[in-house]
């Protein structure tokens, strides 16, 4: 029954998170418009308002990239067979993902074909061409492209066969300075999270049976989604030498010995898109962060019946547009033929941080009504004459209050604990630090048990030393481990 009331006379209610999370989150997706399903399986579309979020995203990165001294640039997404198989390891882990072309032009390739899946061989051959000396190092490049992986559960924007990242690869004379590389972007990414997407992170290593296919050391940033799971937003990653020499990527140094150079790589997706909605999200639907919002003020004109009132609302609307967007503010005016009820649950529903509501009454007071999506809740009347001007810190203090809201809610389901009655209860809805042992079939017990997995060892873990949470055995990373269901 509250099912039928929820959606009478509209289709934009979506299941409330109690009741099912996941129910919730795919609707949303759906009906704000940001993606559909796509005639293959496992793919996607992105819809305007969607692919609008993934550019202020893309942007945001690039910057920072371009500061850090990194330049794009663009690998095929067809990749021999032979060249993943160079690196087992690598081959490996990404075999049971693989979309292969065995077939084109009318007949059979003497060589059979990847759909890119990650493109550190690709470029492995290249940088081998490109790099003869220590001069030629660093090699900071990053890349913006799709990548294809099988995917057996997909879910918009989390999980597709096909998505859009950014692949940074850099290839460095000694360790050192790859690892002050690898930590430097996951710095970056950390930074994006926090100051962008408004989610707060836990940054930190991942355990070996979670590292990235043929790398040495990888690092990540966990969020903490509204139902309590971990998604891992991005990942750097310190290869060693093992692509080097897959590759024979080397170097004359300064006293003309051939060496091997230490490779990075890291990335980040359209997967953040999907950490955004289910970070912030209610029951109304998105939440969007004033500086991923595609429209961060939507203008909603009543007009009413009268011509001559109607003709005032429009002309004090395009005075209002204008000063919104001289204020370097991303502003859209609503003027479909529907009320105004429609135009406020449509818009809570996309998410836009503030509406600003306009009509004959509020053009007699020179007043408009502001709405928040959250927060503060209550509309309040806002002067015309300095509405815009005001607009740009309003929107910087919705974006705290976000990242406000987000960190007390992981705060508050984070807990530390030796107890395994309390770690199995804990994972259940947030995370848990615990000690581990380190072993994989420790590991592989806990989530049988639980669900749980562990997401990393936080960089900034206190130093502790005891007994594995589950087995007893001595911990082996001298902190404690983030452990929690995951996507």
């Amino acid at each position: 029954m509250a099912h039928d009331k929820r959606h009478k006379g509209s289709n934009l209610g979506v299941t409330p998170q109690g009741e099912d999370f996941s129910a919730w989150y795919n609707e949303l997706v759906l009906k704000a418009e940001l993606a559909d399903r796509a005639p293959v399986k496992g793919a996607m579309v992105m819809r305007p308002y969607g692919y609008r979020i993934w550019e202020l995203l893309q942007s945001e990165l690039d910057r920072r990239f371009k500061d850090t001294g990194h330049v794009n640039a663009y690998f095929p997404l067809l990749i021999p067979m032979s060249y993943l198989q160079r690196e087992a390891e690598h081959v490996e882990g990404f075999s049971p993902e693989l979309a292969v072309v065995t077939h084109a032009g009318g007949s059979e390739l003497e060589e059979p074909l990847v759909l890119r899946p990650t493109s550190e061989t690709m470029i492995g051959e290249m940088y081998s061409r490109w790099i003869s000396s220590y001069r030629d190092l660093p090699l900071l490049i990053n890349q913006w492209a799709n990548v294809v992986r099988w995917e057996l559960r997909p879910r918009l924007f989390l999980r597709t066969t096909e998505f859009l990242w950014q692949e940074g690869h850099t290839a460095h004379a000694d360790a050192d300075d790859a690892m002050a590389e690898t930590m430097r972007m996951l710095g970056v990414y950390t930074e994006v999270a926090r100051d962008v997407a408004a989610i707060p992170v836990i940054a930190g290593e991942k355990t070996p049976g979670e590292r990235f296919a043929g790398a040495e050391r990888t690092f990540t940033i966990e969020g903490m989604m509204r139902d309590g799971r971990a998604l891992q937003s991005g990942t750097s990653h310190y290869m060693g030498t093992n692509f080097a020499r897959a590759f024979d990527i080397t170097f004359q140094d300064a006293t003309e010995e051939l060496q091997h150079c230490h490779t990075t790589s890291w990335g980040m997706s359209t997967r953040m898109i999907g950490a955004v909605i289910m970070a912030h999200g209610d029951d109304k639907g998105l939440v969007l962060p004033p500086r991923l919002a595609p429209y961060q003020v939507v203008i909603v004109p009543i007009a009413g019946r009268d011509p001559g009132a109607a003709g005032l609302v429009a002309a004090a609307t395009d005075k209002l547009t204008s000063e919104c967007r001289a204020a370097g503010v991303r502003v859209h005016v609503d003027e479909r033929d529907a009320s105004p009820g429609f135009k406020f649950n449509d818009w809570e529903l996309k998410g836009v941080p503030l509406r600003i509501e306009l009509g004959p009454r509020d053009l007699a007071s020179g007043s408009a009504v502001l709405a928040q999506r959250v927060g503060a809740g209550a509309k309040e009347p806002v002067s015309l004459h300095d509405v815009a001007a005001s607009l740009p810190a309003r929107l910087d203090d919705y974006q705290g209050a976000l990242l406000g809201r987000a960190t007390a809610f992981l705060d508050d389901r984070r807990r530390s604990t030796d107890s395994w009655g309390v770690f199995a209860d804990g994972v259940v809805g947030g995370f848990v630090d615990a000690l581990h042992c380190g072993r994989p079939e420790c590991e592989d017990d806990i989530k049988a048990a639980t669900g749980a997995t562990p997401r990393c060892i936080p960089s900034d873990g206190r130093p502790e030393e005891g007994l594995c949470v589950r087995c007893g055995r001595p911990s082996a990373w001298g902190t404690r481990v983030v452990f929690a269901r995951a996507y």
